[in-house]
């Protein structure tokens, strides 16, 4: 059987949901292989029970500390030691960075931003804006593959993998840069962004004013996303930015608001399961691409489905 192992992504001690949609493709394609870099790696591994893992690897110390050149240089060590098929890792900033790492010192091929691996380890990438759909395989060492959020549901399972524990070290080179402090993100009270399974987006057409945006948001239990002219504007802040340049989200439900669909808003996108767009401009490129369209003023439409989905939850 295959052995395909997968970084845990934890802050704060708390397992990232993207780490099960991780651990279901990996069982997909053969043994399940959790690794866990961590101060503590015991408070993660129980929360681990919950998704489809066989086995897993921690490695103790402080490894944050250094950032992703440390972690980089303990997964290639692991990589190096189990030889698994493959190597997954979420696609965020910080995951990328380290998968790029990993490539570079185990002389392996890597591939970014998929949406799917199968059995065989055939990637599904979605580019151009959505209009073209690639299938890729690494053929040079072991594949580290990075897999966009919400790529898949998570496997719901309860699991008893093994523990191992293994020692890895860090080299001089990577102790160059120490993180010395962090501020965590203040919490809204709505889903995070890259995690969430509905996100409604508002661009240009809300004119600065997402109270509409934020009230369906929060009668679907969804995450608040932008445009890039929103951020840019100074009407939402940019941590909340959809695009290209900004944060890329893949969820169940897209509702975009007063978006133009710009190829640069559209690639942080594309990949959602269903987009509903809302502008007043008929020749607007996002409803091309959305699932369901309505022609109309924001102002008039959100406020509308808000009051409906309220009254159906009540």
């Amino acid at each position: 059987m295959s052995t395909v192992i997968f970084l845990v992504d934890h802050n704060g001690g708390k397992v990232a949901k993207a780490t099960g949609e991780l651990a279901t493709f990996a069982k997909t394609i053969g043994e399940s292989v959790a690794v866990v870099f961590a101060a503590n790696p015991a408070e993660i591994v129980t929360q681990l029970n919950n998704f489809p893992v066989d086995k897993v690897i921690t490695v103790s110390g402080e490894w944050e500390k250094n950032g992703p050149a440390a972690v980089a240089e303990g997964v290639a060590q692991i990589i190096a030691a189990k030889k698994p098929a493959a190597f997954l890792i979420t696609s965020t900033a910080s995951g990328k960075e380290i998968a790029g790492r990993v490539a570079v010192k185990t002389g392996s091929g890597i591939i970014t931003d998929a949406i799917g691996v199968d059995k065989n380890l055939i990637t599904t990438q979605s580019v151009f804006g959505g209009s073209t759909t690639v299938h890729a395989a690494v053929t040079t060492g072991v594949p580290i593959i990075t897999l966009r959020a919400n790529s898949i549901e998570p496997v719901a399972a309860t699991s008893t993998p093994t523990i191992e524990e293994f020692a890895a070290t860090i080299s001089d080179s990577a102790k160059l840069s120490t993180i010395t402090s962090a501020t965590p993100v203040v919490k809204s009270g709505r889903p995070d962004l890259t995690e969430a399974a509905i996100v409604v987006s508002g661009g240009r057409g809300t004119n600065g004013d997402f109270k509409p945006v934020e009230a369906l948001a929060d009668a679907l239990g969804a995450a608040v996303g932008a445009s890039r002219a929103a951020t840019d504007a100074g009407w939402y802040p940019h941590s909340h930015q959809v695009g290209q340049t900004g944060k890329t989200v893949s969820p169940q439900l897209y509702v975009a608001a007063g978006i133009s669909g710009a190829i640069q808003h559209r690639a942080g996108m594309q990949t959602s399961k269903t987009i509903v767009a809302i502008n007043k401009d008929p020749e607007a490129p996002i409803l091309e691409l959305a699932d369901f369209a309505v022609v109309g003023d924001l102002f008039n439409v959100l406020p509308q489905a808000t009051a409906r989905i309220i009254a159906r939850k009540g």
